[in-house]
């Protein structure tokens, strides 16, 4: 819950500001245009590597929302605000998406915390030409329960190169209700941003035995503005450290007793069309075991990983893709298919590299075309097959 020292109801702040607020405003939805749609063919015959926004393909394959070329979003740096020298080296990572960071990496006092605000801001904006692209940037804020949130959210927003913002402890819906109001009041009373410009992006933080039993609601959120100006939720995160210092759950390098934990995060990000993205590894300076924590990872469904440091981005990014393996056989299958549509047939069999045969179906046809998709998303090639 936000501190009530640094909060006022929304319509005294905009009666402030000089913004009456429509009755029927809360009621208005913001759907995408026709231009904000991009089609998106999975078939192997047809695909020419492009995605876009959208939901699902006439197949039934899933996108993730807000899902780009740029944004493919498999590794997420976290970069500290405390230092110009971080901020620097930011400018040189091949990470999907930089996380600029003024939360946990900053100390905990007012002057610290300000000033790093200061810092970043002051950083975005002298570096304008040197910047990443504006998907691949993000900010962790304080918490909505910190007396920095206002000011946080505030300085983001005043920055539209900032597309991305991270937000911790998130308990429940309620907490990003407080968030889009804020996003709200920086359109509508402020006008820091154009509302006709990309919608902000939120990740929640899931950090709490209370945000774990209030998942699917968190998952489902959508704000009452509509996501043109009151954002849009674009991921679920999971905050093991955090969560277990909640819990009081004792962590291992097996990672058994987060199974559960993470399977449920993945799969209701999955549910609600999110992207999913897993822990921190943090023992940084073993490398193999980073890998073995990604592929764990990939295949309990998550679509990225946060890092903590740059040696993490690159094995991370080379293992959430699918390996050479996995997209010739996913070539194959579609093959195959495409094979037995032009022969009337629903099904057909897919020979096995040991001997035997696979019979393939719609499922597997979905699962492939996902393949197919995600490595022409990062620009992976895909196989010309018989």
């Amino acid at each position: 819950m936000m501190l009530r020292g640094s909060w006022r109801p929304l319509s005294t702040r905009l009666s402030e500001s000089g913004v009456q607020l429509e009755p029927r405003l809360r009621l208005r939805i913001a759907w995408p245009s026709k231009n904000q749609m991009v089609s998106f063919s999975t078939q192997l015959g047809n695909a020419n590597g492009t995605t876009g926004s959208q939901e699902t393909s006439d197949s039934g394959s899933s996108l993730t929302r807000g899902e780009t070329r740029e944004s493919l979003g498999r590794s997420y740096l976290y970069v500290p605000a405390t230092a110009e020298r971080m901020l620097q080296k930011s400018l040189t990572t091949n990470s999907d998406v930089i996380i600029y960071d003024l939360e946990d990496s900053v100390p905990p006092s007012p002057a610290d915390k300000n000033g790093a605000r200061g810092r970043l801001a002051h950083f975005l904006s002298t570096h304008a030409h040197s910047l990443p692209s504006h998907e691949r940037i993000a900010v962790r804020l304080n918490s909505n329960a910190t007396p920095f949130f206002v000011d946080d959210i505030a300085q983001a927003m005043r920055l539209p190169c900032i597309r991305t913002l991270v937000l911790p402890k998130i308990h429940s819906a309620r907490d990003l209700d407080q968030v889009s109001e804020e996003i709200f009041i920086s359109y509508k009373a402020h006008q820091f941003r154009d509302p006709d410009g990309p919608p902000v992006q939120i990740v929640a933080s899931i950090e709490s035995a209370k945000a774990m039993y209030n998942l699917g609601e968190i998952a489902a959120w959508k704000s009452q503005y509509g996501p043109a100006i009151g954002g849009q939720l674009s991921a679920l995160l999971f905050a093991a450290e955090d969560y277990c210092a909640d819990t009081g759950i004792i962590r291992t390098t097996s990672r058994q007793e987060l199974l559960y934990t993470r399977s449920h995060i993945a799969v209701t990000a999955k549910a609600f069309k999110l992207k999913a993205i897993d822990m921190v590894c943090v023992n940084y300076k073993d490398l193999d075991y980073l890998r073995n924590e990604c592929e764990d990872g990939r295949r309990l469904g998550f679509t990225g990983k946060q890092a903590i440091h740059p040696s993490q981005v690159d094995i991370i990014q080379s293992t959430f893709v699918p390996s050479s393996k996995e997209i010739l056989r996913a070539a194959r299958i579609l093959k195959q298919m495409e094979k037995a549509h032009l022969a009337n047939k629903g099904a057909a069999g897919l020979e096995l590299e040991g001997g035997g045969m696979e019979m393939i179906d719609a499922p597997m046809i979905k699962q492939a075309e996902n393949v197919v998709r995600i490595a022409k998303a990062a620009g992976l090639p895909i196989p010309e097959v018989d």
